[in-house]
């Protein structure tokens, strides 16, 4: 029997454009991801999440299922073209409206609530290149917090802004499809600015806890090889938000070559929430051009998974997380950590043992790297339903519960009910 620490925060994660839909309901705005997903040729099949799972009308539903799971959080984010449909100006009240509803059903069922602040769905009529934007993410932050931080402990500002920076603006293939290594740069720097601003406004507030949830992707290879794609995916991020507000040395050279980027405001967090999905395997290779999600990588190449991957063709390695989980603890001690998203897409099926077995050796990796010493709060799966996965429109299917997008019937798979299970006894057989 493994058995987790005492209070250890079990629970599943979602985001509000991937499942709320209602996108022209309640005074909404147009996001990024509308405007993206409207384009054509940009998704799957040209998927919108203009419906995805209905949750802005189901919730209550959502909630049961959450509650007859035993969810002990559940990290939920905040539209914010629903709150403030231009990005800036006064709220909107049915969007707040919205929020209040959610957070109290969560509550009475006693569900703790875990507000992400940005999710990607950024307000159409602004731009993260726009040095003001992280300014109005300021003033949002604050509405927010002053509308929901009687009931809600934990914030956290940004999810996972490497994807927004050089998937979005990099590569393209998010919202709003800039690919221009520079910008993704510049994008970088203004959302950890927004990050830091954005703790600024919620310590004003009196918030609890504050964190900010971040992708982090070890790399596998030869260390002359992974240090600099090391320090684009994870270094960037976590040196200034962790230590003190600065580059690392190396990253800021790189950064140099591209563009200049300035300094930052610094502000402490109580909790890093981390994404781990697999590893990235690495060798040198003075044909390749490298990678359009990392500038200036030429004469790496990215090799292929091993073994079975999932269905977005990622590696199964749950020793990434361990290690991963014990890196953190090392290299930036004292700050606390939750898993705020881990999962697999599989394919569609109810009894989804493949499920089961991924998450499974996860629980234990990261039971493993608390034995080591890791300081590990809780574990947040990715994800509560199937929902739409961003570029990939509505193919790729995360959930422990199953969503019919015909009739948008919800059934429970089987993980679900082994999670339960994992829950209940607060541990592993």
């Amino acid at each position: 029997m493994i058995t987790f620490p005492e209070g250890f925060r079990w629970g599943a994660a979602t985001a509000s454009y991937q499942i709320e839909g209602a996108v022209d309901e309640g005074g909404r705005g147009p996001s990024i991801w509308d405007v993206f997903s409207h384009t054509p040729g940009k998704t799957a099949d040209g998927h919108t999440g203009d419906v995805a799972c209905d949750h802005y009308h189901r919730y209550p539903e959502d909630v049961a299922i959450m509650a007859d799971l035993g969810l002990k959080a559940y990290r939920f984010s905040i539209a914010w073209p629903r709150v403030q449909p231009s990005g800036s100006g006064d709220p909107n009240p049915a969007g707040l409206d919205f929020y209040d509803r959610l957070v109290d059903a969560l509550l009475t069922a006693d569900i703790e609530p875990v507000a992400t602040l940005y999710h990607w769905d950024l307000p159409a009529a602004l731009d993260w290149r726009d040095p003001a934007t992280p300014e109005r993410f300021a003033e949002y932050t604050a509405i927010m917090h002053a509308r929901l931080g009687d009931r809600v402990r934990t914030w956290t500002t940004l999810n996972e802004p490497w994807v927004s920076a050089f998937v979005g603006h990099g590569s393209g293939r998010h919202a709003p499809g800039v690919a221009d290594p520079a910008a993704a740069f510049t994008v970088a720097h203004h959302l950890l600015t927004a990050h830091m601003l954005g703790v600024r406004a919620l310590r004003a507030g009196g918030a609890e806890e504050v964190s900010l949830t971040l992708n982090l992707t070890p790399m596998v290879g030869d260390p002359d090889v992974t240090t600099l794609p090391d320090g684009l995916a994870n270094r960037l991020f976590l040196d200034p938000a962790l230590k003190d507000g600065r580059y690392p040395d190396d990253v800021a050279a790189h950064i140099a070559k591209f563009t200049d980027l300035g300094d930052l405001p610094y502000e402490p967090i109580d909790l890093l929430g981390v994404n781990y999905y697999t590893v990235n395997r690495l060798a040198a290779d003075p044909a390749s051009k490298g990678h359009d999600e990392f500038p200036g990588c030429e004469g790496i190449a990215w090799l292929p998974p091993r073994g079975e991957p999932t269905e977005m063709n990622w590696e199964v390695i749950p020793q990434g997380l361990e290690d991963l989980l014990v890196r953190l603890s090392v290299e930036y001690p004292g700050v606390p950590l939750m898993i705020t998203e881990n999962g697999a897409a599989y394919p569609d099926s109810v009894d989804d043992q493949d499920r089961i077995a991924f998450l499974d050796g996860h629980f234990r990796a990261a039971a493993n790297a608390i034995e080591r010493g890791a300081d590990l709060r809780g574990y947040l799966v990715w994800s509560l339903l199937d929902n739409f996965e961003w570029a990939r429109g509505y193919h790729k299917r995360f959930g422990l519960v199953r969503v019919d997008y015909d009739t948008l019937e919800r059934t429970p798979r089987s993980s679900a009910h082994w999670y339960r299970e994992v829950i209940a006894r607060n541990g592993l057989l």
